[in-house]
């Protein structure tokens, strides 16, 4: 018996010694098929992303297409526009402000330039005075805004390169009405402006002293604003602080997500002579290479004009044009 009993529990043993080495192996394949199904599940879940957002895109570029139901046609001049070529870091931009009124020719109301440090992602904006006493190319010596009114982007361009040495790479053009859509299509909750003092002379609204988020109408008047004693200085002053203002509203993160729209009202709103895709890849490069600073100055700089009275064009602003033409190099880093 005692021998029956040893041989029972022996077998007992390899069969338990048995189905041990086998466990492991048997395990193996689930867990390789389990690993199989995540990934399949990741990569559907990424495209199923890339498509919403996609699609989101592109649903907000045509909505904002269909917002600018005023496109207008381009001139001649505004077609044939040649820029500077791009040869260093720094790319200018020529924004062009226009009060047309419905008119065919129009003089420009503001006159600025950002000039785009693209290794220090840093915007430089230089507002010029339209009353400047400016040769012209092709015309007598009149005042800077005429250029616009004589020859469009092309000629008032070519103005700014021949008299400051400033050469501009890209325009941007919009009149005061697509502004003020424009505004309320990046900012529908308004832009946050400290607003100085009352005013309301010759805008068109009425504003008041305080911090106010301002609609695109209200923006317009307070940028335009000049019935005190800083006069046109005053005025291209708080140009600037609207520019900082738009910055700020432009990479928080509600704009971010309207950008698409904003791009597709551009088309209507907007004359320039970026294609749709340049468009885009600016506004991608400005906003994911890192913090925009912004820095702004007013030509003529201060202690470098006087008034004069011509006896076509009323009272101009006689520059010293080497003195300004060294300040805007310092200014943008041309003279490195």
């Amino acid at each position: 018996m005692p021998d029956k009993l040893s041989r029972t529990e022996r077998l007992k043993s390899e069969r338990q010694q048995r189905m041990k080495q086998k466990a492991p192996t048997q395990k193996q394949p689930p867990k390789k098929k389990n690993n199989t199904f995540v990934y399949r599940r990741l990569f559907w879940l990424l495209l199923l992303i890339i498509f919403t957002v996609g699609g989101y895109s592109y649903y907000q570029f045509k909505e904002g297409q269909g917002m600018a139901i005023e496109e207008r046609e381009l001139t001649e001049e505004e077609l044939l526009f040649t820029g500077a070529k791009v040869t260093n870091r720094t790319e200018n931009f020529l924004l062009i402000g226009v009060d047309s009124r419905g008119e065919e020719q129009s003089r420009s109301d503001s006159i600025m330039v950002i000039s785009w440090d693209k290794e220090a992602n840093k915007l430089r904006t230089i507002s010029f005075m339209r009353d400047i006493y400016a040769d012209i190319p092709g015309h007598d010596q009149q005042k800077l805004n005429a250029a616009y009114y004589h020859g469009g982007a092309q000629l008032l361009a070519d103005t700014l390169e021949e008299m400051f040495e400033l050469p501009i790479h890209h325009y941007a053009m919009i009149d005061f009405v697509s502004f003020e859509k424009m505004i309320d299509i990046i900012a529908p909750d308004g832009i946050t402006i400290d607003v100085e003092k009352d005013m309301s002379e010759k805008i068109y609204v009425q504003l008041y002293e305080g911090v106010h988020n301002l609609n695109g109408q209200e923006l317009l008047g307070y940028a335009r604003f000049r019935a005190d004693a800083e006069g046109d200085f005053g005025r291209v002053r708080r140009q600037q602080q609207v520019v900082t203002a738009l910055k700020e509203q432009l990479l928080s993160t509600t704009t971010l997500m309207q950008a698409p729209k904003l791009i597709g009202a551009m088309q209507g709103y907007v004359s320039t002579d970026l294609q749709t895709s340049e468009q885009i890849g600016y506004l991608v490069k400005l906003i994911t290479e890192g913090s925009l600073d912004v820095e702004g100055m007013t030509v003529p700089v201060e202690g470098s004009y006087v008034d004069y009275r011509d006896p076509t064009y009323g009272l101009v602003l006689d520059v010293n044009v080497d003195t300004n033409t060294r300040k805007i190099k310092e200014f943008i880093g041309a003279s490195e």
